[in-house]
């Protein structure tokens, strides 16, 4: 007896952040070996973030050539209320854990650093999470810190990270409240800190905080970095300098990868697919609503 072939689901993820939205739309079987058709993010700003999650929606769609009624199963992260053509939803860590593992492979931690908090994930080989922890509300290593500051400075936010590797004396600040850490910048300004110094010193000050969340998990090997401060290579910079300097007996080593921002709905997205996967093992594609069933 031929055995039948399993069928590739057309999923897609959208995470619902609170600056930004991210889409990813693949194709896969259960979850497993995706095709990555097309991914697109867009910041909210003032923005209404419904009408954001339905515009980066169909930015993604038309790249990848599909209409929602194609989809199998359309899952969200993040907001998920703020995602109205979703099928189903998927817890953020969760997601992102699935989605990091997509991008490296080697990866046995996630670091989601994202606009209001940061969350260190320990994970095996599955992507399946073993434990994590994140900051609290008053932490200072956050996206949204980061942006306050670079309009205090007058930096884009796009060119933190360049300028902070031109540092050559770099201060830290030395509160963990991002109230506090802008007063200890104020007093750098006036005191005459260049600006890469300044900025280098903040990245050094949040890489610290992120490597006692990964102490706290017991994470050791491959840490990837999401979220919206996936990109900042000041950061990734920094962490990789406060980790060399770290507990020697466990070893960590920092990477990045260009769709890092993009974890948590390729993440999700895989998971929507191993959903459909495991209804229709079970002759439950009723749960799924008129799209799946039809």
């Amino acid at each position: 007896m031929i055995a039948p072939v399993a069928k590739k689901h057309l999923t897609a993820g959208i995470d619902a952040g609170s600056s930004s939205v991210k889409v990813a739309i693949t194709r896969s079987e259960a979850g497993d070996h995706p095709e990555i058709l097309a991914t697109a993010v867009q910041r909210i700003r003032r923005r209404n973030i419904v009408e954001v999650v339905q515009s980066t929606f169909a930015a993604a769609c038309a790249e990848a050539g599909v209409k929602t009624e194609d989809f199998d199963y359309i899952a969200s992260t993040g907001d998920g209320e703020m995602v109205e053509m979703r099928t189903g939803h998927f817890y953020s860590m969760t997601a992102h854990a699935r989605g990091a593992l997509v991008l490296e492979p080697a990866a046995r931690a996630v670091l989601d650093v994202g606009a209001l908090h940061a969350r260190a994930i320990k994970i095996d080989a599955r992507g399946k999470v073993l434990g994590h922890r994140m900051t609290g509300q008053c932490a200072s290593g956050s996206g949204q810190f980061l942006e306050n500051i670079s309009r205090y400075l007058g930096v884009p936010l796009e060119d933190i990270g360049p300028m902070s590797l031109e540092a050559e004396k770099p201060e830290q600040v030395s509160s963990i409240c991002a109230v506090l850490a802008e007063t200890d910048v104020i007093n750098m300004v006036s005191r005459g800190i260049s600006t890469p110094d300044i900025l280098k010193g903040i990245h050094l000050s949040i890489a610290g905080r992120l490597e006692r969340l990964l102490r706290a998990i017991g994470a050791d090997e491959v840490v990837l970095l999401t979220g919206g401060l996936a990109h900042d290579a000041g950061l990734v910079a920094a962490l990789r300098e406060v980790l060399v300097q770290g507990k020697k007996n466990v070893q960590l080593e920092a990477r990045s990868h260009e769709e890092g921002i993009l974890a948590g709905a390729i993440g999700a997205a895989l998971l929507g697919a191993w959903r459909v996967d495991q209804l229709v093992k079970k002759g439950r594609l009723e749960l799924l609503g008129a799209r799946a069933a039809a």
